[in-house]
């Protein structure tokens, strides 16, 4: 049995982790952890009586294996940092981490052998994604990229978007976009090492990315779809157990499928 506590779970993603380890018979839920927290709202979000729940950090007190955190990007490194030096393995959904706080908490993790998971995202299809824009770079390395999510979303580009740019010029190298006047500043989009990546946030919208690809006389668009938040937890329940056991933080879900 892996005990967890889940970080950030009166969210919308913290909420569907939360029915997500209570369905799992090999995940037992012990701990919940929010900064603000209305407790006439607890009830109807699957918290038994055997679930500690804390409002502030240093308050917690837990026997949890795992940390699952779905917070916000100003708190997920302190919430990371938190759980390894206090001995619990992270599974971290939350996006807008810098690349500096990656290498800094896997240097801790690493210090403290306390290992675990940070991924930009846990749908099957994105990380699918990933790979195959990957793969398609390497014979048309001209792309650019357009994330599309909900309204509520803090931080662009999103996490998959910018990890897939990184993939992407791995191994393509630094490739400069076309050259264009700017009638209207930022219309070309964000630029990472040439690639170009489009944010987009409206109502309606859950998370969504397309990779454009283009070449003399023909194009590739590759494209993925998550329609329902409830998608991400198969990744998730992936990850896991992965990290219950590991000795170093790893990123990305596509290093362990």
């Amino acid at each position: 049995m892996i005990k967890v506590l889940v970080a950030g779970f009166t969210g919308s993603m913290g909420q569907k982790t939360v029915q997500m380890v209570n369905e799992t018979d090999d995940f037992e839920l012990v701990g919940a952890y929010n900064p603000e927290i209305d407790r006439n709202h607890l009830q109807g979000m699957g918290l038994s009586d055997n679930v500690k729940v804390f409002s502030k950090l240093d308050d917690i007190q837990t026997d949890a294996d795992v940390w699952i955190d779905f917070t916000v990007p100003a708190a997920a490194f302190e919430n990371t940092k938190f759980a390894i030096e206090h001995g619990i393995h992270p599974v971290v959904g939350t996006s807008g981490l810098s690349e500096d706080q990656v290498k800094t908490l896997q240097k801790l993790a690493a210090e403290r052998q306390v290992g675990g998971m940070i991924a930009p995202n846990f749908g099957i299809s994105a990380v699918l994604l990933m790979k195959f824009a990957k793969e398609a770079a390497k014979y048309m390395p001209d792309a650019e990229i357009i994330e599309m999510h909900h309204e509520d979303k803090l931080d662009a580009p999103s996490g998959t978007a910018l990890s897939t740019a990184q993939m992407i010029s791995e191994v393509r190298g630094d490739k400069p976009a076309p050259a264009s006047e700017e009638t209207l500043k930022g219309v070309r989009g964000g630029d990472y090492h040439g690639i170009k990546i489009h944010s987009v946030r409206l109502p309606g919208y859950v998370a969504h990315e397309q990779v454009l690809f283009g070449s003399k006389g023909e194009a590739l668009t590759i494209r993925q779809d998550s329609f329902d938040r409830g998608s991400f937890m198969s990744g998730v329940k992936i990850a896991v157990p992965f990290a219950a056991k590991a000795t170093e933080l790893i990123f990305g879900l596509e290093n362990i499928l």
